[in-house]
């Protein structure tokens, strides 16, 4: 947009997402994928597939992930460099509002400027009785490891550890979920969850809920729970309590920002307290969400440049890649309820729909939530293999302010899952056909 930037960055480009989130844990969990259908063939199965046992090398897996990551982060290179921006490496420390000091590979540089960006992210999350170190490893030390733990505690059962936990299980290990709440992954609803919860269970996972990780020594986990002190053997810890922001080393409390909690506070175009500074991504709270950050990122960068732009979060899709996958746009139906609307649903499972049942994965299905006066659709929720890939429609339905009506006169492929969003569209209107 014609504007002189610069970018300041200690590591690689690409963020938390590209170099040790999104992107190599997606590679992980497809080669477990890989892994786990090879293995199952190795037995009796409906298919009549018949295969050998199948073995894994972890490190050249991992060398493989890390070949995807470096490409990735080649291609940002090479984007910033087209867009003429100048990328300085090291580490900034902001003096005020209009000047930053990045100590660089060549030495301090300083930097002035009219605008400020802070976009430094998340970090994982430690607890006291459980530091990272050793053999108590965060969401980021686990995408290195060179072979297959024995047996895994994973504690925290939200979508991080529910991810790689299920990995894990998939490529040999004996997995255990350490979870303190009442349930897994509580950042969504019951319903969305017991198709997970099936899955942990036939992979062999244990799931141990309203339990909370004291300490880790000599090859065991110390856990308090409703029924008393208990230990779990483990060969590593992986603790996945949450990522926290990137606020403290870099001279953020100089600027005397408007804070919530340990997020910076920001308005509906990205901007802080201070005139001049901007805040996007991680660091601005929840949902911490690498499409989130780049969609902030545009407007920001739009706003500046003179264009009026407003943020609006309520289209934004969330996907867990658990299994099966978890995909959440808009409000579910007791989100509605809550917020006081009325409100009509339709659910359909996708044990009947034919491309599932060929798949042979018929686990989940697909809710859409509207209006009750206007039909608008106001959410849609789907739990089931490859419902990932459907995100971006789900989006689309509500950013483009779609009824009811809009899904179910729009012609749906057939065989595909994609059938699931018209039939619970129907079933919402109270005219489903195929159930």
């Amino acid at each position: 947009m014609g504007l002189d930037t610069i970018v300041v960055e200690a590591q690689a480009p690409g963020g938390t997402c590209l170099n040790v989130g999104c992107i190599p844990s997606k590679a992980l969990i497809h080669a477990a994928d890989a892994f786990f259908a090879a293995r199952s063939h190795s037995a009796e199965n409906a298919l009549g597939i018949s295969t050998s046992v199948p073995t894994i090398n972890l490190a050249r897996t991992v060398a493989w992930k890390d070949g995807i990551v470096d490409r990735l982060t080649g291609g940002v290179s090479a984007l910033l460099r087209k867009a003429k921006v100048r990328v300085v490496n090291g580490h900034a420390r902001i003096i005020d509002g209009k000047a930053v000091e990045v100590d660089g590979v060549d030495g301090p540089i300083r930097i002035q400027t009219e605008n400020l960006i802070i976009a430094t992210g998340s970090q994982p999350l430690s607890i006291p009785a459980l530091p990272f170190g050793g053999d108590v490893l965060s969401s980021t030390d686990i995408l290195s490891l060179s072979k297959v733990p024995s047996r895994l505690a994973v504690v925290g059962g939200g979508y991080i550890g529910l991810e790689i936990g299920t990995a894990m299980a998939k490529l040999g290990a004996d997995v255990t979920v350490i979870e303190a709440g009442p349930r897994i992954l509580p950042q969504y609803d019951a319903e969305l969850t017991r198709p997970v919860a099936a899955r942990l269970k036939a992979l062999g996972v244990t799931v141990l809920t309203d339990a909370n990780a004291e300490g880790f020594a000599d090859g065991r986990v110390t856990l308090a729970t409703v029924d008393g002190r208990q230990e779990i053997a483990a060969d590593k810890v992986l603790v996945t309590a949450g990522r926290t922001a990137v606020i403290d080393g870099f001279g953020l409390e100089g600027l005397g920002l408007d804070m919530q909690g340990r997020f910076i506070a920001v308005d509906d175009g990205c901007r802080t307290s201070m005139r001049g500074v901007c805040a996007i991504g991680d660091v601005t709270g929840d949902p911490m969400l690498a499409h989130r950050a780049m969609a902030q990122g545009e407007m920001v960068a739009e706003i500046i440049a003179g264009e009026l732009r407003v943020w609006d979060k309520r289209a934004i899709p969330a996907v867990c890649f658990t299994d099966p996958e978890i995909v959440t746009v808009g409000l579910s139906p007791d989100e509605a309820h809550a917020k006081g609307q009325k409100v009509i649903s339709g659910l359909f499972p996708f044990a009947a729909n034919g491309r599932a049942m060929t798949a042979d994965d018929e686990a989940g299905f697909i809710r859409v939530t509207a209006r009750e006066d206007t039909h608008e659709v106001v959410g849609i929720q789907a739990v089931g293999a490859g419902v990932a890939e459907m995100a971006g429609g789900f989006a689309l339905a509500l950013e483009m302010c779609a009824l009811i009506e809009d899904i179910t006169g729009t012609i749906h492929a057939h065989p595909t899952r994609g059938e699931a969003l018209h039939e619970a569209s129907l079933r919402a209107l109270g005219h489903a056909l195929h159930i």
